[in-house]
């Protein structure tokens, strides 16, 4: 097992290989562990985006043989001069496979290669090999993927390149009206419409789930603690069984019949519980957003601090 990069000497990664190798889910895993991320950037670009001795943010950018300025020289040369002293920290990784390997895949997914878009893909990879040997004999590390899957893939760029406590699944709970139907991108949703409704009691109709008032009225539902307890037990098996799959960001839902009242109330009391575990934890409520209701007494001391950004979206 490789040992793990210093975060600082990580901050650059150029990240090459040939066509089919895995570039471009190297490109997404960095991405997802906190990298930005640029994919096919020109040679002639990278000078411009990195003019100094360093970046104020971990950064991966994806070199591809087939922009019309790559060169291998010049790519090695730009290599060379951001490892000059007063130069840019940079790590070159090459994502390598066999070429039977990528025949295989190539002839599984019926695309032409980009070196050889009017011949068969044997004579392409062959061309790219060729292309791109310098390159490789220059890497700082060089995964090959012939026999990884992505996951396995991933895995292996965290042991290298993940900052520390960084590569943690991020959650983000949502609460929503079924009126206006269920958010695009949910992972998980979870109906509270038979937990009692606060709308019914004028004194609380106004108010939200953020409001100690309202979710006290919710939890005297005889059927809430129940509910809350495997919600946050399901979750807690779910998380660790997702983050070991290689999954970056998981999405989960709660729903009520005007998004105001108990699935505010529940995205609260699952995100708190989860970030009392520790988990990087957003949380977001549609249609108070939507409204542009202000913030609202917390539920109980669960309260982590949490400030509201421009999306209304509170980290924790």
């Amino acid at each position: 097992m490789p040992e793990t990069a210093d975060p600082i000497a990580s901050r650059l990664v150029l990240v090459t290989g040939p066509s089919g190798a895995g570039r471009s889910t190297a490109i997404r895993a960095l991405e997802d562990m906190g990298y930005e991320a640029i994919d096919n950037l020109p040679l002639s670009l990278l000078p411009r985006l990195v003019p100094g001795a360093g970046v104020e943010k971990p950064l991966a950018l994806g070199i591809d043989a087939r922009n019309r300025d790559f060169s291998t020289t010049a790519l090695i040369e730009a290599v060379d001069r951001m490892e000059a002293p007063g130069g840019a920290p940079v790590q070159l990784l090459y994502v390598d496979c066999d070429a039977e390997v990528l025949l295989r895949r190539f002839s599984e997914t019926r695309r032409r290669h980009p070196l050889a878009p009017a011949e068969s893909p044997g004579v392409g990879i062959a061309r790219e090999f060729d292309l791109l040997k310098p390159i490789r004999a220059r890497a700082d590390i060089l995964i090959d993927t012939s026999e990884l899957s992505p996951h396995d893939l991933r895995a292996e760029l965290e042991q290298w390149f993940a900052p520390q406590g960084q590569s943690r699944l991020a959650v983000s709970v949502h609460s929503f009206s079924y009126k206006r139907g269920v958010p695009r991108g949910l992972d998980m949703v979870l109906d509270c419409r038979f937990l009692r409704n606060p709308y019914w009691d004028e004194a609380l109709r106004t108010l939200d789930g953020r409001d100690m008032r309202v979710s006290g009225y919710v939890a005297q539902d005889p059927r809430f603690a129940a509910f809350r307890d495997k919600v946050v037990d399901l979750a807690q098996l779910l998380l660790p069984a997702y983050e070991a799959e290689g999954k970056a960001y998981l999405a989960i839902g709660f729903g009520c019949t005007g998004g105001q009242h108990r699935s505010v109330t529940m995205a609260e009391t699952l995100a708190a519980a989860l970030a009392k575990g520790g988990w990087p934890v957003s949380i977001r409520h549609r249609e108070l957003e939507r409204r542009g209701a202000t913030e609202a007494p917390r539920i109980g001391a669960q309260h982590m601090g949490d400030a509201d950004d421009q999306q209304g979206e509170r980290l924790r």
